[in-house]
């Protein structure tokens, strides 16, 4: 189950609402070349693949904010870019991996292909490695679909789950992006963070509501960080989806740096406030274990 934006809804195969969306692209950074001289044929070639490259780029970053999937006719309309050109852009990437088309509906998906352009420092494998069983003891103790997640720009990544047990329940994609102020673990983890990152990324974040809870504005967020920071978990009190809530707590490097985080997601009616404080606790204790075994 996928939202339009990012963070599912808490019901198997039922379409997802707003406010979060699939976004897995990443930008890339370019390392400076000596500058040389190119022959006039080849710049006219590279200056004929340029609009190619950007019409692909454009596919994505259309798809990337469509997780429901988009038709040709659709892609073509929305990005005025002719079908014929576009069927030869999608069909390479769908040799690429980085897109797929269902043949039934015809409707172009991204791939999680673009997870591997995550940075190395995130697939971090002896952390992912030290997080599987703290995770199923999380998911077990608490009965709820646990998640480990990571903060990129402003937002956060799910790496991995386990989901519940229960016959409704939270389920997410691999890859699956929201943002950091409206969620537990994105607030866990910047709250984590060293001071003058922490700031810079509050004063990136462009706030918008999503439901009655959620944070507005920079002095509210800023206030709810030095909370967490206190107290040493994060709630999401129905902040991005209506009836849905998490409990996230941070996983630190050696530094005490804010590095991913535990958190469990369910609907609200099995996370009741008068138990944030004891479902808190053990959050943030898995957590804390994953944070020992990382940096032993």
């Amino acid at each position: 189950m996928q939202s339009k934006a990012g963070y599912p809804a808490a019901e198997v195969d039922t379409p997802l609402k707003e406010p979060y969306h699939i976004s897995l692209l990443k930008p890339i950074s370019y390392m400076k070349s000596t500058t040389m001289r190119i022959p006039d044929t080849k710049r006219k070639s590279e200056a004929a693949a340029s609009p190619s490259l950007q019409r692909g780029i454009a596919l994505l970053e259309h798809l990337a904010r469509h997780s429901h999937g988009c038709t040709l006719s659709a892609l073509s309309e929305e990005l005025t870019i002719p079908q014929a050109s576009l069927l030869r852009i999608g069909k390479a990437l769908e040799e690429l991996g980085y897109v797929t088309r269902d043949v039934t509906t015809k409707k172009y998906y991204l791939t999680n292909r673009f997870l591997q352009l995550i940075p190395p420092s995130v697939q971090d494998r002896p952390l992912m490695e030290c997080a599987i069983g703290p995770m199923r003891e999380l998911r077990d103790m608490t009965g709820e679909t646990t998640q480990l997640c990571c903060l990129i720009d402003r937002e956060i990544v799910i790496l991995e789950q386990m989901l519940a047990r229960h016959a409704f329940k939270y389920s997410a994609e691999i890859g699956a992006r929201a943002p950091c102020f409206s969620c537990a673990p994105g607030k866990a983890i910047a709250a984590f963070l060293p001071d003058n990152e922490r700031d810079d990324l509050v004063n990136r974040i462009q706030f918008k509501r999503f439901t009655p809870h959620t944070i507005t504005s920079k002095r509210a967020f800023l206030s709810e960080l030095n909370l967490i920071r206190q107290r040493g978990y994060a709630v999401d009190h129905e902040e991005g989806l209506v009836g849905i809530r998490c409990i996230a707590a941070p996983i630190l490097d050696r530094n005490g740096i804010g590095i991913a985080a535990f958190t469990i997601t369910g609907p609200a009616e099995r996370i009741p406030q008068d138990e944030y404080e004891s479902l808190g606790e053990i959050v943030q204790s898995r957590a804390a274990a994953v944070t020992a075994a990382y940096n032993r």
